[in-house]
């Protein structure tokens, strides 16, 4: 199983938080899940982020889902969505 996260944002603060908080969450999160990959990236162009419904970022999105919008999300929201998504 691979999971897919996805920081939408033009690269300001507030998205290089979420990144590092998507990061942190997914080692925690691993530790308990070692055969899930997961995988992480950035996407700053803005047209993307309307194929995701995004209109304020930063944006994070789980297996083509936008589960957070306009906030900086913890570490733990992270968790509980990738345990979601994971089933």
């Amino acid at each position: 199983m691979v999971l897919s996260i996805k920081v939408l944002g033009p690269g300001c603060k507030n998205c290089e938080r979420v990144g590092l908080h998507a990061a942190q969450a997914v080692e925690q999160w691993q530790a308990d899940h070692p055969d899930v990959e997961v995988t992480i990236e950035k996407i700053a162009d803005m047209e993307k982020f309307l194929d995701y419904g995004l209109l304020s970022t930063p944006g994070l999105v789980i297996n083509e889902k936008l589960v957070s919008s306009g906030k900086i999300p913890t570490k733990s929201d992270i968790v509980a969505w990738l345990n979601e998504a994971a089933g």
